[in-house]
């Protein structure tokens, strides 16, 4: 047989010197892609960009009852979104990109027909006539000895009674124990029963997930296997199989549970937000990948916020923990925030702009880039804009009654204004602190009451971007209504 991989007696390391990293990520297409799947892929792109490697998508389809039509091409969709760009993989429009293909489960049948074969031929699988065999490969009542020791009569005999048959790996355990070296969990041991001689082909052909997955990452030179905790109890078989195959294992790296909020593994059903939903609400997606490498991972210098660049830069297997984590909601928020904060301005704009319309406010293009400014600070995902921008619209002129003081204050400064030839940000501030040291307001005494006349709060955006985004035809009417109720 020719396998792509690492040659049998090379230890596994967490860096590999000598050949590319390859990592891959390898969902079902059965729905979108959630917070919980997706910190696999990205865990697993952070280390192939890190490595200079190579990240490879894989789609595991061969469950039809479960897979959903569209599921693959919203993955696709979501990966994107996130900047996870594969190197080898589907294409959308069908066929594949890379040479280890096809990357579809579905399309790699015969391969997994030819591999179970020569594994029958060199005497590691047999013919299994069990009547139960569950789905996925799970142990059931089933006793290998005698099941393997049937003569070429009794399996034709079954046949004939229209009994076809599974096909059985033959473990032949010479060991107590099956170990699976963990670049997060060290060495651990499992007894030799865990791994038994368990299905590769069912009896209507279909691979199970253990054999289909070593198949796929031999042939495919996958040299590093990050994945949930969950596939931990998977791996003592898939030793078998990689060592079946003349193959060292890759170096598996088992990441830790996410928890819900309320408790319980995070999943569908129980608060893993589809990503889909961030990108709808316009969480920014680069918060996401940072929120997403720290659920299991740490930066050296302790900081919290980091762009990709410093993900790429400093990821690592050995600062991940073995401990399970709790998904926080409110932490990826303010972790958006953070991101949005950062943003070039320019670019802000654009990113808000399909949220722009849902806030029902005149605000123009040309004044859009200064009313996003005076509000950056109070965004965690691009459609809070909507809300952001009513502030500077207040739906009702009617504000608490101002001091008389307050008052003077609003009708010194609107006459001032009137006699503004350009309607500029810049001007429109010399003016209103013109005016407030004239009559002695300054700070919080010359910002808050003409706030509060313009918008109805005394705190909010620059006074000057408020003016500049009302307009001065609506500005100078509110400031002479306020100015007018205390004449």
């Amino acid at each position: 047989m020719t396998f792509r991989g690492r040659p049998a007696g090379q230890p596994p390391t967490t860096r590999t010197r000598t050949r590319l990293l390859r990592t891959r990520f390898a969902p079902s297409p059965t729905g979108s892609l959630h917070l919980g799947n997706a910190r696999v892929a990205v865990l697993n792109w952070l280390l192939a960009r890190r490595h200079g490697g190579a990240f490879i998508l894989r789609i595991e389809d061969t469950d039809p009852e479960r897979n959903l039509p569209g599921a693959e091409a919203a993955i696709m969709r979501d990966l994107r979104w996130l900047g996870l760009d594969w190197d080898e993989g589907p294409l959308e429009e069908g066929g594949h990109a890379g040479a280890c293909g096809p990357y579809r489960q579905s399309e790699r049948s015969e391969r997994y027909a030819t591999v179970a074969e020569r594994l029958r031929e060199a005497g590691r699988a047999y013919p299994c006539h069990c009547r139960e065999v569950e789905r996925d490969g799970a142990p059931v009542p089933h006793d290998d000895q005698a099941c393997a020791a049937r003569s070429e009569e009794e399996r034709a005999a079954l046949e004939a009674d229209g009994v076809v048959p599974a096909l059985r790996f033959r473990a032949d355990q010479e060991t107590d124990h099956i170990v699976v070296q963990d670049a997060v969990r060290g060495a651990v041991r499992f007894p030799a029963e865990a791994g038994g001689d368990f299905v590769l082909l069912r009896s209507d052909g279909s691979p199970t997930y253990g054999f289909a997955v070593v198949v796929d990452d031999v042939d495919m030179g996958i040299t590093h296997v990050v994945r949930g905790a969950g596939h931990l109890s998977n791996t003592p078989r898939q030793v078998l199989l990689y060592r079946a195959l003349g193959m060292e294992p890759p170096v598996f790296a088992h990441i830790p549970t996410v928890l819900a909020p309320e408790g319980g593994k995070l999943s569908k059903r129980a608060g893993a937000e589809p990503l889909a939903a961030l990108r709808s609400a316009g969480v920014h997606p680069d918060a996401v990948v940072n929120y997403l490498s720290l659920l299991s991972w740490s930066s050296e210098s302790g900081e919290d916020v980091l762009p990709r660049e410093r993900l790429m830069a400093e990821i690592s297997l050995e600062r991940i923990g073995a401990g399970d984590v709790m998904h926080d909601p409110a932490r990826l928020r303010w972790l958006s925030a953070r991101h949005i904060e950062a943003m070039p301005l320019d670019a802000l704009v654009a990113a808000v702009r399909p949220w722009v319309p849902a806030a029902g406010v005149p605000v123009s293009d040309e004044v859009l880039p200064a009313a996003v400014a005076g509000v950056r600070t109070h965004l965690a995902a691009f459609e809070d804009i909507a809300a952001q921008l009513r502030r500077y619209f207040p739906e009702q002129d009617a504000h608490a009654p101002l001091p008389a003081e307050e008052a003077r204050l609003a009708g010194g400064v609107a006459v001032a204004l009137a006699e503004l030839p350009a309607w500029e940000e810049d001007a429109l501030g010399k003016v209103v602190r013109a005016v407030g040291a004239e009559l002695g307001h300054r700070g919080r005494a010359l910002f808050e009451p003409l706030r509060t006349a313009l918008t109805g709060e005394p705190h909010g955006p620059p006074l000057p971007t408020i003016l500049l985004v009302q307009g001065r035809d609506m500005a100078l009417h509110r400031l002479r209504q306020a100015a007018g109720e205390r004449a």
